[in-house]
């Protein structure tokens, strides 16, 4: 299976509030990555000391950065119409939703799938759910955390190794078979034509 795992770090916690400061995209065949889109953003606002000190992003970091609304056309190109898969995501679907909302913009087209919500009905029993705790208990290659392209790559292999334990159980793995396991909310983004450019007249 083709997916797109991908991550956000954001100044906060409230979506209409707060703002994003890093995407994270990879594309992945099966457990390998395939390609990578990841870019820092200008939130157009000063970084919380206590985000920057979750994410290690500061304002001089971001501060020659582009705006959101100028890439998530590009990133909407990247992931297509693939699944998408975020760790607690509906946490990044809020955020990516209120920015492409807020400016019209294009978007990824796939469905978005939950890693955490799989991997509690598939790994029943673990510690916690967190994604370092998983990385940990499934001895992948581990260094930093919560940086969105690695925070990324860590989500696709757990989702990986998600369809695999399943796949070797019998069970189906696609999209519609993983949306009924974990009976979430459907989550896909909304979808604006492109707006023909008007003729000023003079």
């Amino acid at each position: 299976m083709e997916f797109i795992a991908f991550d956000l770090e954001t100044t906060g916690i409230q979506p209409k509030t707060d703002a994003v400061v890093e995407i994270g995209a990879v594309r992945f065949d099966g457990a390998e990555p395939i390609g990578t889109f990841c870019t820092l953003i200008n939130p157009g606002r000063p970084i919380p000391p206590e985000a920057s000190a979750v994410n290690g992003i500061s304002d001089e970091m971001v501060a020659e950065q582009p705006a959101i609304e100028t890439v998530l056309a590009d990133l909407a190109e990247f992931c297509g119409d693939l699944p998408l898969v975020a760790h607690n995501a509906p946490f990044d679907f809020k955020f990516l939703l209120n920015a492409v909302e807020t400016h019209k913009a294009k978007a990824p087209s796939g469905i978005v799938l939950d890693s955490c919500a799989l991997a509690r009905v598939v790994f029943p029993g673990m510690i916690n759910y967190k994604l370092g705790t998983l990385v940990q208990h499934f001895g992948f290659p581990s260094g930093n955390f919560h940086r969105a392209e690695v925070d990324s790559v860590y989500c696709g292999q757990l989702f990986a190794k998600t369809v695999e334990s399943l796949e070797k159980g019998g069970q189906s793995a696609t999209v519609p078979a993983l949306l009924e396991l974990t009976k979430q909310t459907l989550m896909k983004f909304p979808q604006y034509a492109d707006q023909p450019q008007q003729l000023g007249l003079f």
